[in-house]
């Protein structure tokens, strides 16, 4: 019932007004000078406070609707998802429920009403004009509309754009922010995930896979690391026990490159997973296999001296 509150008082003003209006109408005409625009006042009042009622309404439809999804959870990919969609759906709606109660307004008043007939010859010319001049607006709005319903990417999805690693923290219809990882916003128009590449990280499912390299000497026992490999990864909370692979990479003049695939549950985990991983890899090496560390060789021929 606390959600409910809300929409008491807005809609106790309009049944009040509304109560005010009726009441009046038989006495309105006999009212002159100063007060002949009280009814209109009245009836701007009464249109505002349906259009109050009604911004409250979809807000406590959003809430109730989504009490059913927990975006708490650990697997939350379908909350998020309609959490996604929701807020801009919202968003929407309000922004045409303000527009057509703005224009009730308008057209409540005799005179604005008679010269809005007068000009609505030259609309379609004017329409023209302004669909010219705010073409790139109504292009991030529709955009906005459109990531709406195909879903790039969703409310807390983990993405890399222009080079940042983050999380998505608001979806609005002209721009989305992107929480950095070191908390910095990045602010970018909805038609930039239309026109640009983007990496989602969590499209289809929270897991994912990390890599850590390592370059040793040639000297090295991979069955040694591998063995080290399984004992840190049966040791920590961050591996799902899904993937776990040590393959040589790449053999160079001076290094063996060996490359480390490792899964986690989400993101920020197989952050920290592939940190501890690569120190507990390099202190085993260090301890274990000092002499493998990467190394560079000098060959000094010397020839011998004649006596």
């Amino acid at each position: 019932m606390k959600i409910y509150r809300r929409l008491i008082f807005p809609l106790l003003v309009t049944i009040l007004l509304v109560a005010a209006k009726l009441y009046f109408r038989g006495e309105s005409q006999n009212w002159e000078g100063i007060f002949g625009w009280l009814p209109h006042i009245n009836t701007v009042l009464i249109i505002t406070g349906f259009t109050w009622c009604l911004l409250v309404l979809t807000g406590i439809l959003k809430r109730v609707f989504l009490k059913q999804f927990d975006i708490g959870k650990e697997d939350n990919l379908r909350a998020r998802k309609v959490y996604t969609q929701l807020n801009i759906l919202q968003k929407i709606v309000n922004f045409v429920i303000i527009v057509l109660g703005i224009g009730l307004i308008l057209i409540s008043f005799e005179e604005i009403r008679k010269i809005g007939v007068g000009v609505f010859a030259s609309a379609g010319l004017a329409g023209i004009i302004i669909g010219f001049s705010a073409q790139k607006a109504i292009g991030t709005l529709v955009a906005g509309i459109q990531i709406a319903f195909a879903q790039p990417f969703r409310l807390d999805d983990a993405v890399v754009v222009e080079n940042e690693w983050g999380w998505i923290e608001e979806i609005n219809l002209t721009y989305v922010v992107v929480r950095i990882w070191d908390q910095r916003r990045l602010v970018l128009p909805t038609t930039y995930f239309l026109e640009k590449p983007f990496q989602n990280w969590t499209r289809t499912s929270a897991d994912i896979i990390g890599s850590v390299f390592l370059y040793t000497d040639y000297r090295v026992s991979f069955e040694a690391l591998r063995e080290e490999l399984d004992r840190i990864l049966e040791n920590t909370p961050l591996w799902d026990k899904k993937v776990k692979v040590l393959q040589v990479t790449e053999a160079k003049e001076r290094t063996v490159e060996s490359r480390i695939l490792v899964s986690a549950k989400n993101s920020p985990t197989a952050w920290d997973l592939r940190v501890h991983v690569r120190e507990k890899m390099i202190e085993f090496i260090q301890k274990n296999f000092p002499e493998s560390l990467p190394k560079t060789r000098i060959a000094l021929d010397q020839e011998p001296t004649e006596k």
